[in-house]
């Protein structure tokens, strides 16, 4: 049995609830995300999605999970993470407690009993990895109607640049056999192709990916617009789009966001990218627009002159990330 590949939307905002530390937000696909994503999922790749922080790399992954009805789970990588980390923990503090609380002639359980799953186990495998958990805690709540022994989940992979070179190669492999092994006992944890997960990995680019990793990954590079009309354009109108999402979520009063204030925000960022291009410094993106909206609205609401008397000295905050001592 094949899986529906859902067909997003690239005209309509889709409402990604919150998860975890992942704040509620509102997402739009473009046609290359939108065609990327059902690409990776129809050949059963990964799709690794490239580009600066702050382009929507991560949402795209979250917008996916929401509007196609599936859970959304995530691990994120840093220097230490191996990967077995995706796949499974092995509680020994848990251990430990067992072995201190009960009495000698007791025996312990065995050591598949401190084997906790993590992300890339519910995404092959919800049933086993709720079974095999001691709690029968989720780490989501699947949507409702959403089978997981007959659909899809969603897995972010974040930041896999940050992780030791061995890394990618070692979880390709897991990706493409479709399954691993479980220490302690013979237990194998497998997925058929209509539960396979859609994974999406991302990288901002801080190291390069190996050759063999990139063969066996679609890619989609995320960008702002390159000219500045075209990235006024496309933040104001972004802007707008979060903007009728919190009043939609907190209420008409909140969140009025004049046009003229964002445009004079997207002004101000463009410039701030154009002088960081010339020294080489970090350049603000779509996060730290983002962010300045959503001071100057919760600060001020329903006061636009206000608004635009305050944008200079926040916009200093939110978009000079290089700020040095004299």
């Amino acid at each position: 049995m094949s899986a529906r590949i859902p067909d997003y939307p690239v005209k309509a905002d889709v409402d990604i609830p919150e998860h975890g530390t992942w704040p509620a937000s509102v997402h739009r696909f473009d046609e290359r995300s939108a065609a990327a994503l059902r690409a990776a999922e129809a050949c059963g790749r990964p799709l690794l999605v490239r580009g600066a922080p702050g382009v929507g790399k991560s949402q795209t992954a979250r917008a996916a999970a929401a509007f196609g009805g599936r859970p959304f789970l995530s691990a994120v990588i840093d220097g230490r993470t191996e990967p077995h980390d995706l796949m499974w923990r092995f509680d020994a503090v848990r251990r430990l407690a067992d072995a201190q609380v009960l009495q000698k002639e007791q025996t312990l359980p065995r050591e598949l009993h401190y084997v906790e799953p993590q992300a890339l186990w519910w995404a092959y495998d919800w049933k086993g990895a709720k079974e095999q958990r001691t709690a029968h805690v989720e780490p989501c709540t699947p949507p409702s109607g959403w089978n997981p022994e007959a659909d899809r989940a969603v897995l972010l992979i974040d930041e896999i640049d940050k992780a030791d070179p061995d890394l990618p190669n070692a979880l390709l492999e897991v990706l493409a056999n479709k399954g691993f092994p479980v220490p302690y006992g013979d237990r194998q944890v497998t997925c058929g192709d209509a539960t396979r997960p859609l994974v999406v990995i991302t990288t901002n680019e801080e190291r390069e990916l190996p050759n063999a990793f990139l063969r066996r990954c679609l890619v989609l590079t995320l960008e702002l617009p390159g000219d500045e009309a075209a990235l006024c354009s496309y933040l104001v109108a972004m802007g707008e789009r979060h903007q009728a999402f919190q009043r939609r979520r907190l209420g008409d009063d909140l969140w009025p966001g004049p046009c003229h204030v964002l445009r004079e925000a997207a002004a101000r960022l463009w410039g701030q990218r154009e002088e960081a291009r010339r020294s080489g410094s970090y350049a603000p993106g779509t996060a730290e627009f983002l962010d300045l909206a959503n001071a100057l609205a919760t600060l001020w609401p329903n006061d636009a002159a206000a608004q635009a008397a305050a944008l200079e000295r926040l916009s200093e905050f939110a978009f000079d990330k290089d700020q040095r001592l004299a």
